[in-house]
């Protein structure tokens, strides 16, 4: 369909309809060709967009902060659907934002308005519509377990109603949305603490440099000012001027190891590294969860790698995240995340899982 005819499609939307925008500007790995883009500003827009975009047949690539996409160097066939919705309404215990709101900036308002629940989930780029797609977590704590609802647009009835966590089959950083175009998120409503007490700390760095022993609660604005402050020194709080944060975030979830692989995987990293050696592990449901950043790390893939001169490399301050440092292709990123998961695969015999969506490019 050409760009003319789409534009008399979506007249009546409301939507904005733009022409051969590069897929860069709107991720915050900054690679992805061009794409049609509509930027819906509203939820009625986004809605009658999605639904004019269906009927029609035309593949639909919903994009909101762009923080957890690796979109291919061709760009997408097809239109990009911007949420820019950012409504947030605060009340006593809850808040409420619309699909595209900034998730920090959601953060921050439930903090300053004297809330607790969310500080541990600072500082975390994209939009408040992405979280319960992939269960979102950070510092012990999981969007799962202070979701009180989202409301969803049903693709195949049209049907908009608001859905109960129970209904979204959640796990480590999965749901039923993840990998679906079934729906979409159209707002997201958690439950908070009203005496502005933050969700009890169950992550031993943070609850270190609070002071505080595990289990514990501190004010929400102190917790979330540590928050920052650690995340920023791993390079995962965006800043145009630091390609270490020109990422995806952490590129590959921690594994979680069925129990009847545990000791055979211990076995294969103390072939390599010595019997004496201490590996991070941490209860996990159906197996035990290893860490991904320890285990990229001693499969000889150091922080920077490969090296100086190279457009994709690995985050100079933390192994999870794989960057671009400022001409990178999509290309490059998926040949380095493929050099990683490989390596660790071979070493240690576990295969590291992706955690961002990828469009159009093959890991």
């Amino acid at each position: 369909m050409s760009f003319d005819d789409l534009r008399d499609l979506l007249a009546a939307t409301g939507a904005r309809l733009r022409a051969g925008v590069p897929l860069a500007e709107l991720t915050t790995l900054r690679v992805g060709g061009p794409a049609t883009v509509a930027d819906c500003e509203t939820t009625e827009a986004l809605v009658a967009t999605v639904r004019e975009l269906d009927a029609a047949g035309i593949p639909v690539l919903l994009v909101a902060g762009g923080s957890n996409l690796l979109i291919g160097d061709d760009g997408f066939d097809g239109v990009v659907v911007r949420i820019a919705t950012d409504g947030v309404e605060i009340g006593a215990d809850s808040v409420l934002a619309e699909a595209g709101a900034n998730w920090d900036a959601v953060v921050a308002a439930t903090v300053a308005a004297g809330l607790g629940g969310l500080e541990c989930l600072s500082g975390i780029p994209g939009s408040a519509g992405a979280t319960p797609v992939q269960n979102v977590g950070a510092y012990g704590v999981e969007v799962a377990s202070l979701l009180r609802r989202v409301r969803l647009l049903d693709r195949a009835t049209g049907e908009i109603r608001w859905v109960a966590p129970g209904e979204l089959g959640f796990g480590y950083r999965t749901s039923i949305l993840k990998h679906s175009s079934a729906a979409v998120v159209l707002a997201v409503e958690f439950a908070l603490r009203a005496d502005g007490s933050s969700a009890p700390l169950g992550y031993r760095e943070l609850a270190g440099a609070l002071g505080a022993a595990e289990g514990e609660s501190r004010p929400a604005a102190d917790v979330r000012e540590v928050v920052l402050r650690l995340r920023a020194g791993k390079g995962m709080v965006l800043d145009p001027a630091d390609h270490d944060t020109w990422s995806a975030g952490s590129f590959f979830t921690n594994p979680v190891i069925p129990d009847e692989r545990v000791e055979a995987v211990r076995a294969a990293i103390a072939a390599h590294l010595g019997a004496d050696v201490t590996v991070p592990t941490y209860p996990a449901e159906g197996g035990v969860k290893f860490s991904a950043g320890w285990l990229i790390e001693r499969a000889g893939f150091a922080k920077g790698f490969p090296g100086d001169g190279s457009p994709a490399r690995l985050s100079t301050k933390h192994t999870l995240a794989l960057t671009n440092r400022g001409a990178a292709t999509a290309t490059d990123l998926a040949t380095l995340a493929r050099t990683v998961r490989e390596g660790v695969a071979e070493r240690f015999g576990i295969e590291l899982e992706p955690e961002p969506v990828t469009v159009g490019v093959s890991l």
